[in-house]
């Protein structure tokens, strides 16, 4: 069996190292990114929940942009949210300003209970482009 080709990106936050996981495992030309939530560089949740959205998405950006991929080349995405009801017009306004145009991604929403001190997070699978 090969190795994992485990993907960071340069600006890796703390969590990695801490909860001893892979930003994200290449497999041929599919991309597997492990959930992307709002952290800081020191792994510490961003206090404000439409910061944490945002952050979730940025440090989702970079793990993309670390395999030669964009928000273009997701295929499909689960987000998981602590409070469903109150969260849905923040998500659904960040998400319009981050992934574009259509055709958008599949893209499944689960309302869960915790999220080890966060409030949101994303699971993406992108195909990285044939030039990466």
């Amino acid at each position: 069996m090969a190795k994992r080709d485990a993907i960071f990106p340069a600006d890796r936050h703390a969590l990695y190292d801490l909860h001893q996981y892979s930003a994200a495992i290449r497999s041929g030309d599919l991309l597997f990114i492990s959930g992307q939530v709002g952290s800081r560089e020191d792994g510490s949740p961003e206090p404000v929940f439409e910061d944490q959205v945002r952050r979730a998405f940025a440090n989702l950006r970079a793990v993309l942009a670390a395999a030669g991929a964009s928000f273009d080349d997701v295929i499909d995405v689960i987000s998981f949210h602590t409070d469903p009801q109150t969260q849905f017009d923040t998500v659904m306004a960040i998400r319009a300003e981050e992934i574009g145009d259509p055709p958008y991604p599949t893209w499944t929403a689960v309302g869960v209970t915790w999220l080890a001190g966060f409030d949101f997070e994303l699971k993406v699978i992108a195909r990285i482009p044939e030039a990466a």
